[in-house]
C-alpha cells in the first residue's frame, strides 16, 4: 500500500468516526459553551426592556412565539409544580373585544397577538401555599416580556387577577374551566412607538440587614468629602421658615444620567396630612428644564447655602440645562445622599424631599395680585414634598 492510499484509509476512518459522533452525540456543548447571549447583553435586555403599547401590522412569526413560550416555562416555581398556562390569542375579534372593554388594554386590538398567562390551582400547592401560583405565573410572565424585547418585540403587562370583574370578564370570553385563573394579558407586536427607557434605580428601597439599619444617616460625596454632616430630626431645624427660602436656595431632582438644578426663591415649610408628615413646598415654572424632571421623579433636595455661594447660584438661575451642563458648569460640588438623591456639598442645610403632590396652578382660584404676577409670564406648577431628611452641615 502506497502512501496515497494510507492517506486516503485515514481520511474515511476519520469521516466515519466524525458522522458516528454527530449521529449518536449530537453536537454537545456545556452550557457556557452553547450559551449565544453574554452575560452584559443579558443585562442589557433587562435594563433597556420597556413598556410597548403601539405596534405595527407585521405578523409574529411562529418559530418567536414558540422561543417567547420557552423562555416564559423557564421561569423557576415553587415546588416546580410549574402552574402556569398560556392562551395564544390571534383572533382579532377577541382582541378588539378585550380592548373595548378595558381601558388598561386599549392597546390589544392594535396588536397581531396577545398571550394569556394563567394559573392552574390543580397544579399548585393546596392550603396555605395555593397563592405561590401567582408568583410562579408573574416570574413566568416576566420571561416573556424579556424574551419578547430581546427577539425585536414590544409587549405590555395588562393586569387582570385579582380584580374579580376582570377575571370573570376573561374566564367567560375564553371558556375557562374552574381551575384555571387569569393572572394578565401581555400583547405583543413589533414596535411602532420608542418608549424612553426609565431609570428605577433607587437606593431609598434597599435597606441593609434589618428595615431599620441605624448606619444609614450621613451623606456622602461622589468625591473624596472633606466636609462633615449631621442628620437630624425635621422638627429639630432651627430655620426661620419665613427668611429660609429669600436667599436663593438650589433644587436639585434626577438620577445619575439626568440631573438638573435650578435657584428658587419661593416655598414654605409646614405639616400635611398628620403632625407626624413635615413636607416642603417648592414652585418651578413650567417653561423650566428642571420642570419635567419634578414630574417624572419621586425625590427632590432643597440645598440651602451661605452668601459666598451668591456667585453659584445665580448661574443656576440664569442658564438652562437644556443648553449645558449645568451641575458641571455652576462651580458646585455634587453630592448623594444615601438615599441616592443630588444635592451639593458646599451647601449649609439639605432638605431631602419624597414628592407627595405636583399640578399646576389653577388660574380659576387666583386673586388679584396672582393676575398680576401671571399676566406676562407661565404658570408655576407647585410640588410638594414629604422631607424624609435634613441634614445640617457641623461648623
Amino acid at each position: 500500500m502506497n502512501t496515497s492510499q494510507i492517506i486516503n484509509l485515514l481520511l474515511a476512518v476519520a469521516l466515519v468516526a466524525l458522522c458516528i459522533k454527530l449521529t449518536f452525540f449530537g453536537n454537545k456543548q456545556s452550557p457556557a459553551e452553547s450559551s449565544s447571549v453574554p452575560s452584559e447583553q443579558a443585562y442589557q435586555n433587562i435594563m433597556t426592556r420597556v413598556s410597548v403599547r403601539a405596534y405595527t401590522d407585521r405578523q409574529i412569526e411562529d418559530d418567536k412565539i414558540e422561543k417567547i413560550l420557552r423562555a416564559a416555562m423557564a421561569a423557576p416555581s415553587a415546588g416546580n409544580k410549574q402552574p402556569w398556562r398560556f392562551i395564544v390569542v390571534k383572533d382579532k375579534n377577541i382582541l378588539s373585544t378585550l380592548s373595548k372593554n378595558f381601558k388598561t388594554m386599549q392597546m390589544v386590538e392594535d396588536a397581531p397577538m396577545a398571550f394569556v398567562v394563567c394559573g392552574d390551582m390543580n397544579s399548585t400547592f393546596q392550603g396555605n401555599g395555593l397563592d405561590y401560583w401567582v408568583e410562579d405565573a408573574s416570574a413566568a410572565t416576566e420571561n416573556l416580556l424579556l424574551a419578547a424585547h430581546s427577539l425585536g418585540l414590544g409587549a405590555v403587562w395588562c393586569g387582570v387577577y385579582p380584580l374579580p370583574e376582570r377575571i370573570d370578564f376573561l374566564k367567560n370570553i375564553f371558556k375557562l374551566p374552574d381551575n384555571i385563573v387569569p393572572l394578565c394579558v401581555v400583547p405583543v407586536g413589533y414596535p411602532n412607538e420608542k418608549p424612553q427607557v426609565k431609570d428605577k434605580w433607587n437606593p431609598q428601597y434597599i435597606h441593609q440587614n434589618t428595615w431599620n439599619d441605624d448606619s444609614i444617616g450621613s451623606l456622602s460625596s461622589v468625591e473624596e468629602e472633606s466636609t462633615q454632616w449631621q442628620k437630624i430630626e425635621p422638627a429639630k431645624l432651627m430655620e426661620n421658615p419665613f427668611t429660609l427660602f429669600t436667599n436663593a436656595m438650589a433644587l436639585t431632582v434626577g438620577t445619575s444620567n439626568n440631573i438638573n438644578s435650578m435657584t428658587i426663591g419661593w416655598g414654605g415649610l409646614g405639616i400635611l396630612w398628620g403632625k407626624d408628615r413635615p413636607v416642603a413646598t417648592v414652585y418651578v415654572e413650567k417653561s423650566r428644564y428642571t420642570h419635567s424632571l419634578m414630574e417624572n421623579n419621586d425625590y427632590f433636595t432643597i440645598t440651602a447655602f451661605t452668601d459666598e455661594y451668591k456667585q453659584n447660584l445665580h448661574y443656576l438661575g440664569t442658564v438652562s440645562g437644556r443648553d449645558e451642563d449645568k451641575i458641571k458648569g455652576c462651580g458646585l460640588t455634587l453630592m448623594y445622599t444615601d438615599s441616592g438623591n443630588p444635592a451639593f456639598k458646599e451647601g449649609r442645610l439639605i432638605l431631602e424631599c419624597k414628592k407627595i403632590y405636583g399640578a399646576p396652578f389653577n388660574p380659576e382660584g387666583f386673586g388679584s395680585i396672582a393676575k398680576e404676577i401671571y399676566a406676562n409670564r407661565q404658570l408655576h406648577s407647585i410640588f410638594i414634598g414629604e422631607i424624609i431628611g435634613v441634614y445640617v452641615k457641623n461648623r
